[in-house]
């Protein structure tokens, strides 16, 4: 996805930057407007989802679907990459988040890790489109046996990195008659017509995994976590593009910002760039859910729950669901440089209101450069949204979901003219089209 827009207009905040240190620019007051974004949202009368004027939405897939496999669409659906396959055929790879007592829908027939001799459900399914129809073609189950398979990312190579967000094993907390220990990321094939060899990356750590990117200029891949004590991490394949030649795995260090969590009060502020570090990790394979503590202990920078990452071209953005001195989120640029020696983080927004951005977690970059961000907050009886941020670092609302559930997994068709999202549980998947050009960049007050 071309994503230039974004970078010409946020890109010139850094041409002051000084060569080290961490430096602050000035900033507009966000503390009580939003940009109006695309108008105000038109209740839903199906109650699923509001939409603004223009917008629309049509179920592709839903809980309890038949598949050509023989078994059903299971239920919670999480993050998601959409690719193209060419023929006219475009594939969304889609999270379940299942643990051990979940239903699959259906035996697996091949899968990683079981309980009690079972395959545990936790994994992910296909879902091949016609891409000018958005008719269903095939769905299948792609990867079995692992467990609360949460987000990832998609790679240069044609593939969707399924991460599990669950460190236990046998003999650990949940773990009873577990087979095998969990933690790990996997490579599921855009391609793919079945289920994969589930192959865990063990290189790329085993921890409390989020999601992934990868930079397509250097081959090497990012890494989130969600604990409330988390780090970013970085890993460096030995060869780019087979993360199963194995490589070092290394945690972020920010100068001038120890805790980027700002739970003390708003220490970083907005605009606040730092210089970046990256610190070795050793036993990145090890049964203790620790790794975090000893990357910390070493001077990586702590993150407050490490959830969506989304590449760009030449940066990253990395949602943090529960940073800020409100505790409702915060978004991170990483700059890359050419050497991923002097790379640069930014905190690009920090949420002030629940009516502004409430808990982010997956998130991805739409065709005008904004970023669209699925909200995750089970807090309160509220609504969660899809929230736009524009490159001016104001928010506002996309959608609303009418459901006591998240929406996950946003992600984009090829050419831009659609974006696709889950519905958390019941599962539904979700394609929306509509005028994505036609931003309205005024504000409003925010009570």
């Amino acid at each position: 996805m071309e994503r230039r827009t974004f970078l010409h207009m946020t890109g010139l905040a850094f041409a002051a930057l000084s060569a080290s240190g961490c430096i602050t620019r000035s900033l507009p007051d966000r503390s009580f407007s939003r940009a109006v974004g695309y108008g105000p949202l038109v209740p839903d009368s199906q109650g699923l989802l509001d939409l603004p004027t223009g917008f629309s939405y049509q179920v592709v897939s839903s809980l309890g679907d038949a598949m050509t496999d023989g078994a059903a669409v299971p239920d919670k659906a999480d993050g998601m990459g959409c690719f193209d396959l060419g023929d006219g055929r475009l594939a969304l790879v889609r999270n379940h988040e299942l643990v051990s007592t979940d239903e699959s829908g259906g035996v697996f027939s091949a899968g990683f890790g079981t309980k009690n001799g079972q395959f545990i459900p936790g994994g992910t399914t296909h879902v091949v489109l016609n891409k000018d129809t958005l008719e269903v073609l095939d769905q299948f189950r792609s990867l079995g046996g692992t467990m609360r398979n949460c987000s990832g990312g998609v790679t240069p190579w044609g593939s969707w990195l399924t991460c599990e967000e669950s460190t236990t094993g046998p003999g650990l907390k949940y773990g009873e008659g577990l087979n095998q220990y969990h933690g790990w990321v996997f490579d599921v094939p855009a391609a793919a017509t079945g289920l994969v060899d589930p192959a865990p990356l063990k290189a790329l750590g085993r921890f409390n995994h989020e999601a992934a990117c990868v930079n397509p200029d250097t081959g090497l891949v990012y890494l989130t976590e969600d604990r409330d004590d988390s780090v970013l991490y970085r890993f460096i394949p030995a060869v780019p593009g087979d993360l199963a030649r194995g490589g070092r795995l290394q945690a972020m260090k920010v100068e001038g910002m120890p805790d980027l969590r700002n739970w003390s009060g708003s220490s970083n502020a907005v605009g606040s760039v730092g210089e970046v570090s990256w610190i070795d990790l050793d036993e990145v394979e090890a049964p203790n859910d620790d790794l975090r503590h000893r990357a910390a202990a070493k001077g990586a920078s702590l993150v407050a729950r490490g959830e969506g990452i989304h590449m760009g071209e030449g940066e990253a953005f990395v949602c943090s669901t529960s940073g800020g001195a409100r505790k409702l989120g915060q978004i991170f640029r990483i700059q890359f440089s050419p050497n991923g020696e002097s790379d640069r983080v930014e905190l690009f927004f920090e949420s002030v209101s629940k009516h502004q951005f409430d808990y982010g977690d997956n998130v991805v970059v739409a065709p005008n450069g904004h970023l669209i961000v699925c909200e995750d907050q089970y807090t309160e009886v509220v609504d969660n949204h899809l929230r736009g941020i524009a490159p001016d670092g104001n928010a506002y609302p996309l959608a609303r979901l009418r459901l006591q559930t998240e929406l996950a997994g946003a992600c984009f068709s090829p050419d831009g003219q659609t974006m696709f999202v889950n519905v958390y549980a019941p599962t539904k998947t979700l394609a929306i089209t509509g005028p994505w050009d036609s931003f309205n960049a005024k504000t409003i007050t925010v009570s």
